[in-house]
């Protein structure tokens, strides 16, 4: 934090236990990573601005009450915000394990053919959600 390399999101239910946090870190995505229908209709530029994901978690205590769908949302509702004041086409997360990567696709990511782990879901799509 005090080096400003990632902003952190701490959910605290009483300001002393941490529910669950996540991450937010600026970023750029390589447009020869992702699938080439998307990334044509983009720029000629080699790289495009993104917010990265570097981290999401819930504690072990809070299982099954819904605290990675509430993190997920908070993040990506703050990361269109922030795309407004500056450029972002897509929020980018990188998924620990299998089970993480179908967390993401339940909610529309799109996993990076090259990079099986690495998830993306465009700007555009987040304005789109609920």
């Amino acid at each position: 934090m005090k080096k400003r390399l990632a902003a952190v999101y701490v959910l605290t239910p009483d300001g002393k236990t941490i529910a669950g946090y996540y991450t937010l870190s600026a970023y750029s995505v390589r447009l020869d990573k992702i699938p080439e229908e998307i990334a044509r209709k983009l720029t000629r530029m080699p790289e495009v601005p993104a917010t990265l994901v570097g981290r999401l978690a819930r504690s072990s205590a809070f299982r099954g009450q819904g605290i990675g769908e509430i993190l997920l949302a908070d993040a990506l509702k703050r990361s269109l915000a922030n795309s407004t004041h500056v450029a972002s086409w897509t929020v980018m997360v990188d998924a620990k394990d299998a089970n993480a990567v179908a967390f993401y696709k339940k909610y529309g990511f799109i996993e990076i053919p090259a990079t099986p782990s690495r998830l993306f879901l465009p700007m555009e799509t987040i304005a789109k959600l609920p």
